[in-house]
Order: structure tokens, then sequence, then C-alpha cells
């Protein structure tokens, strides 16, 4: 095969050389989610030389994003682009030798295994643990290796799953943490250096897994605060032969089966979404409106909080259940819950 002058540094580099480049030439990729982490991940995949490139999300660009979605300009909020199709059109600015598929979409048990199917690997750019948890029950049923990476405020961490090989997400995050319980993006902020550095461990980590480099991975739980500049790496060594994990040990997919997803309803006549998470939990209403105070109007009592954001208003219980008044799309009213409320 003759690879073009455009890898000819990176063929250089003793981990790549002209056979791995050759590999990447041939290989798959699903990115899930195209926000922050996903968007950098898509354009590092890009100008590596990923043949095909499967850019997967469910949202719109808005120009809250612009400060750390690298692929995404002001023409493309102004104009509300479907974030997979923003990034596609991107990626074709960057690499036009290469195959991309935008493709606009709520992943959840219906779909995921059909969309990571062909691939060969599967990068995480998600921004809710019941994705990912969805992800690690797909991506083990149908041994495909993948990345899981999260960033909020300075602080990230990022992990490598291999079927059968190491530890799975649930291995080490037995269950999703309780809503309200984590920090997002909308209530903690957040800074691109730490976008850029977790992406960035899932790229290497990921060139290394489709140029056949297993024994360079780097085997553990990485967490990242650069702001506190701190550095700490997990061993994970001997986790997997002491875990009775449910998906990896027993393979039993509750998340693939629904059984942990959050229930939703359309509310008749009301242009609303209900959603009841899959685990009870009792909310500090008060706590949660403070964090929430700098992204929206807030009003709050004993019994519920109310939360004004542009074009919808958001009630949640102490319960975690919530009620997203504007919409009747549910995959909508899901990005909204995850957004806000953290889950």
């Amino acid at each position: 095969m003759i690879v073009s002058e455009r890898y000819s540094r990176q063929i250089l580099f003793d981990g790549i050389g002209q056979k791995g480049q050759e590999k990447l030439l041939n290989s798959k990729v699903a990115v899930i989610g195209c926000g922050a982490l996903g968007a950098m991940q898509l354009e590092m995949l890009a100008r590596a030389g990923v043949k095909k490139i499967r850019a997967i999300d469910r949202d719109f660009v808005e120009f809250s994003n612009l400060h750390r979605q690298v692929m995404f300009d002001e023409k493309m909020a102004e104009n509300q682009l479907p974030k997979a199709i923003a990034a596609c059109e991107r990626i074709n600015q960057i690499n036009s030798d290469i195959e991309v598929e935008p493709i606009v979409t709520d992943v959840n048990y219906t779909n995921i295994e059909k969309l990571i199917a062909d691939v060969d690997l599967v990068l995480d750019g998600t921004d809710n643990f019941e994705t990912r948890f969805l992800i690690n029950d797909a991506c083990i049923k149908l041994n495909k290796s993948w990345i899981y990476g999260a960033a909020v405020s300075s602080y990230g961490l990022t992990m490598v799953i291999l079927p059968t090989k190491t530890p799975c997400l649930r291995c080490v995050f037995e269950n999703i943490p309780p809503p309200g319980s984590a920090p997002t993006c909308d209530t903690a902020g957040v800074i691109l250096p730490i976008i850029a550095m977790i992406a960035s461990w899932q790229v290497v980590e990921a060139l290394k897994i489709l140029t056949g480099n297993l024994d360079n991975l780097h085997k553990g739980l990485i967490q990242v605060d650069l702001w506190q500049s701190t550095y700490t790496k997990v061993n994970l060594q001997g986790l997997l032969e002491r875990s009775d994990c449910r998906a990896c040990k027993e393979h039993k997919f509750d998340f693939l089966a629904a059984e942990k997803r959050q229930i939703m309803t359309t509310l008749c006549g009301r242009n609303s979404v209900q959603i009841v998470p899959s685990q009870s939990t009792k909310l500090n209403l008060v706590e949660m409106a403070e964090k929430l105070k700098p992204s929206a109007e807030i009003t709050v009592n004993k019994f519920l909080l109310r939360m004004k954001i542009p074009n919808y208003e958001i009630t949640v219980f102490s319960d975690a259940r919530s009620i997203i008044h504007g919409t009747k799309d549910e995959s909508l009213a899901r990005s909204l819950y995850a957004k806000y409320i953290g889950v």
C-alpha cells in the first residue's frame, strides 16, 4: 500500500511506522457523543488516518459549546446544526481521504448494538453514566474494545476496556451515581485543557489498540486534575479476577435489557416529558439550587425545584423525578435531564 505524504511524520514514529499506518487506514471507529471529548477525538482520529469514522450524537451546536468543543464555530451555533453533522463537515475539510458517517440519534438499548456491530473500537464522548453503562454492556456482549472518558471542571478520568482481558466499567463503578450527586459542565463548569488531556489519552490508547500495540496500554484508571496539578493512575491489575461483575462475569446486561433505564412518559396535553430515574434517591433541593443558579432562573421549596432555561422549564422533585416542560421529544428531554441533573 502506498501511503500519502500526509502521514509521513506519523510513520516516522516507531510506535506506528508503515505497518501501523496501514492498519489505521483499514480501521473503523465509532465515537458516541460529539461534544467536547467526542469532537476532539474525531479530529485527532481523522488527522491520524483512521479510514472509517462513525460520529453519533443526539444534540445540536450551541454558543455555550464553543469554548471547549473544538470542531464547531459560530456559524454552526447560529444554524443549530446537529453536532454529528457539523463534526463530519469539519472532518471532510481536514481529511477528504477518509470516510465519515454522521448519525443523529439518541443512543439507547434499541439501537446501540447495530451502531457498533461493524466497528473495531468504540470511544466514549458522552456526558452521562446511563449511556456509558449501556456502551459497556453492548461492547462486552459483542466483544468490542472501548475507551471510557469523562471530564468536568478541571478534573477528568479515563480507562480502556478490553472484554475478557481487562476489568469493565461496572467492575470499577458498580452502580450509576444517584441523580444530582455528580457535577456536570452546567453545574461545575469545565475548562478546555482538561478536555484536551482526556481526549488525548483516549485517542493515544485508541491508536495503540488499532495498530496492535496492546502491551503499551496504560492498563489502569487515569485520574487528572489540571487545576490542582494532580495525576493518579489506579492500578486495576487483578480486579477482573476478583470481580463478581454482573456484566463481564455473569453476562447479565441490565442496561442493554433496559432494566436500569430511566422511565420516560410524555404527558398528555402538557407538551412535557416526565423522567423517573432508574434508582430511587433523595435530593437536597436547596444544595442543587445553589449549583444551578449560574445556569438558570431558580425557584425552590422543600417539595420541588423549578428552573427556567431558554425555551424550557424543568421541575425536579426530591426523589429526582423530573418534568421537562416545553417538549414532547424524549431524546431532547433526556439530554436536558443529563445536562442539569447529572445522570
